[in-house]
């Protein structure tokens, strides 16, 4: 074994990694201990002891995220039985080591920062390295390894230094990934964009249990074990989901930021009211615990994440120098229950202006990060419809920002107040490509534009969905401010510079088959000091 950790150099190279300068100072390690470790056990863990030495650990990939100047988050969790019932993938109970690395170059020729991570079981065998010492604006290349096993090498990158605009950035986002619906080809083309981040915006999983959930085409792959409601379900849910290859070369690509929607805990739940309330949950906070647990050890957040219990802290900025500040927004945990009962409704109570979708705190807090912006671009990730969006009998969605109507009015009038340059606002959940100019009053065909909203579609949910002329859609005729809709799966590519930002519509004919190319049904542009949409060609 190599002296002091250090990983063996395996063959490697960039486009490896994306799918599937001068030294920075002497390695640092950092060891984080997990409280109440006896030391004892210090030395067996360290070599992994009474692991199998014939399974891989590494199956669920790696991935990298919460990005600021001079750090970010490294992931893995070990699990050499994926499925296995308990959600400890096989592990064998026991706390363990694991050692990183961290690189300038995808051969690993030129290290930067070694160190090691203990997990175990508590932890459900997940690791969140917050790596120090980087510099600003780099792009970095990292592995792990647990006794004689490496993993897949992933490529992450820092964000400029606080003031630095820069050239521009290439980001994607995605939302809905339903396993049964479809294969997760669309992750696998985003990777090959070779974003420098992607915005994750809900519905990462799904928590049915198999058959009650089914894609119009019928579903192509099963759910393993009940619908989620306890730790070890969830645990092994998002394990089965990162054993798709496809997902994993998105998370190795790029950095991720993320927030989760409904179904990471319960369909269209509010607060702490289930999906359904005529069908009570008397566990569901305990649920709700579970799930946000499984949520934080799945995903590449920093340890001020780490959950209490039923809540979770998601809410926050990460600047990307001055070029972008993205504002990540909970719009599950701190809302009121749907009016009127949910669904499609008209619906007087959803005008209440007292009637909250972010809480009343994550609110404040969201309207002061846009009175202290002083960035080029402010980009909401957030999971539901922001628009207007009526159908043809004049009913909206109670689920989306319809059904709270003062808040969001509270938040346009707060970026237009604030004179936030470019507000732009980024949605999941809908299944649908969409592309929305925001107005001060939908009621007023001569409001004037305050922002602009990009709706991606699912990356499976759904199944195949249907192509259309983008004028084809009736609710483009009764809401004019909506410019672009289409239905099938994908995600949204942009390309972000300090005068314009391009967006991407990107599509997939089919997620019933791997291995779907990708094409770009339509592209549009936003100015710089100019809300709205610009069409442009595609490509």
């Amino acid at each position: 074994m190599p002296a002091s950790g250090e990983i063996q150099p395996r063959g490697t190279n960039r486009r490896r990694v994306l799918v599937g300068g001068a030294a920075l100072g002497a390695a640092a390690v950092g060891t984080t201990l997990p409280p109440g470790v006896p030391s004892i056990a210090l030395a067996a863990a360290h070599e992994g002891a009474g692991e199998p030495s014939t399974a891989d650990p590494f199956t669920l990939g790696v991935a990298s995220g919460e990005p600021d100047r001079h750090s970010v988050v490294l992931w893995t969790r070990l699990a050499p039985r994926p499925l296995a019932e308990d959600g400890l993938g096989g592990m064998n109970r026991r706390v363990v080591v694991v050692h990183r690395e961290v690189a300038l170059d995808d051969r690993f020729r030129h290290v930067v920062r070694r160190g090691h991570e203990w997990t175990g079981p508590d932890a459900g065998y997940a690791v969140h390295a917050e790596v120090a010492g980087l510099a600003p604006g780099r792009e970095y290349f990292y592995r792990f390894r647990h006794g004689r096993h490496v993993s897949p090498a992933g490529r992450t990158r820092t964000t400029p230094a606080p003031g630095v605009v820069g050239a521009g950035l290439t980001m994607c986002f995605a939302s809905c990934s339903q396993f049964e619906h479809g294969f997760f080809t669309a992750y696998r083309r985003l990777a090959e964009d070779e974003p420098d981040v992607v915005l994750h915006l809900g519905d990462y999983l799904y928590e049915y249990r198999r058959d009650s959930y089914v894609s119009p085409d019928g579903n192509v792959r099963d759910h393993r074990g009940p619908e989620t409601a306890t730790l070890a379900n969830y645990r092994q849910r998002y394990a089965q989901y990162r054993t798709d290859a496809d997902l994993r070369a998105a998370h190795a690509a790029a950095p991720w930021l993320v927030v989760p929607d409904d179904h990471e805990v319960d369909n269209n739940w509010a607060a702490e009211v289930p999906e359904k309330p005529h069908r009570p949950q008397p566990d569901f906070l305990e649920r709700r615990a579970n799930a946000f647990r499984a949520y934080y050890e799945n995903m590449p957040l920093r340890r001020r994440n780490r959950p209490r219990g039923p809540h979770i802290r998601l809410h926050r900025t990460v600047a990307w120098g001055a070029l972008v500040n993205f504002h990540m927004l909970d719009t599950r945990q701190y809302r009121d229950d749907q009016a009127c009962g949910d669904g499609w409704k008209v619906c007087e109570d959803a005008a209440d202006p007292a009637r909250t979708l972010t809480g009343d705190a994550q609110e404040a807090w969201l309207l002061e990060r846009f009175r202290d912006s002083r960035a080029r671009w402010d980009l909401l990730g957030q999971q539901v419809f922001f628009a207007r969006r009526r159908n043809a009998s004049g009913a909206t969605s109670m689920d989306a920002w319809d059904g709270y109507r003062g808040s969001r009015d509270r938040v346009s009038r707060g970026w237009v107040d604030a004179g936030v340059r470019n507000p732009v606002v980024l949605t999941g959940d809908v299944h649908t490509h969409w592309a929305n100019e925001l107005k001060a009053d939908y009621a007023d065909p001569d409001s004037p534009v305050i922002g602009t909203e990009l709706v991606t579609t699912s990356i499976s949910s759904g199944g195949d969905g249907y192509d259309s002329a983008p004028g084809d859609n009736e609710n483009l005729r009764r809401n004019p401010h909506i410019k672009f809709f289409n239905a099938r799966r994908g995600y949204v590519r942009t390309r972000i510079t300090p005068g314009e930002l391009r967006a991407d519509f990107r599509v997939l004919d089919r997620v019933t088959e791997p291995g779907a190319p990708a094409r770009t049904r339509a592209s549009f542009a936003i100015a710089d000091r100019r809300p709205g949409l610009s069409e442009r060609h595609p490509g």
